[in-house]
């Protein structure tokens, strides 16, 4: 039992080591399957929630991740490629990815979006190295009762984020970090 357990530890500890020191092609099929599946995952963020909508009409831009992959026990990863649309038209390519420790097992996928409210968030987004998030511009996690509240005018945070259609299941509470960096596509 004890040498199942740390065979299984080490190859999570491997696979955790690959995730943030590999990197990570694209996880969509082409541009065009990124862009449709992350225009189809923003769509359907506005019709289901009425705080994203009003964020949508408001933001200088927004970064969609239409599929994000999120696997762990005890050290754990996520990763996915992301559209960033301006006016509505692409406006580049990024990919996220994160790593975490703590008491967590299991896997998910979801989406998520960060509407960028501001010209110095969205410069920022730009002119960084791949953008951390918890540094740089301040970001609000958009949740039912801070959706709830969101008015035109009380929007004053540089970038909120939803996260959305989730699949599968993750537990548990850890450390993580996460970065956003522009690929090419």
């Amino acid at each position: 039992m004890f040498k199942r357990l740390l065979i299984q530890t080490i190859g999570l500890l491997l696979a955790a080591a690959l995730v943030l020191l590999v990197p990570i092609p694209s996880l969509a099929a082409s541009r065009e399957d990124l862009e449709r599946d992350a225009a189809k995952a923003l769509q359907s963020l506005y019709a289901n929630n009425t705080a994203a909508n009003l964020l949508g009409q408001k933001a200088k831009a927004v970064l969609v991740f239409p599929n994000i992959v999120k696997a762990g026990f005890m050290f754990g990863g996520q990763v996915g490629d992301g559209v960033l649309m301006k006016g509505g038209k692409v406006d580049g390519y990024y990919n996220s990815l994160a790593a975490s420790y703590g008491l967590q097992v299991g896997l998910q996928v979801f989406g998520y979006a960060l509407f960028f409210m501001n010209d110095a968030a969205l410069s920022y987004l730009d002119k960084s190295d791949g953008w951390e998030l918890g540094v740089g511009p301040s970001i609000v996690v958009v949740d039912k009762g801070v959706g709830k509240s969101l008015t035109s005018t009380t929007l004053t945070h540089d970038v909120y984020a939803f996260i959305f259609d989730q699949k599968g299941l993750m537990g548990g509470i850890g450390v993580q970090g996460s970065k956003i960096t522009r690929i090419s596509k």
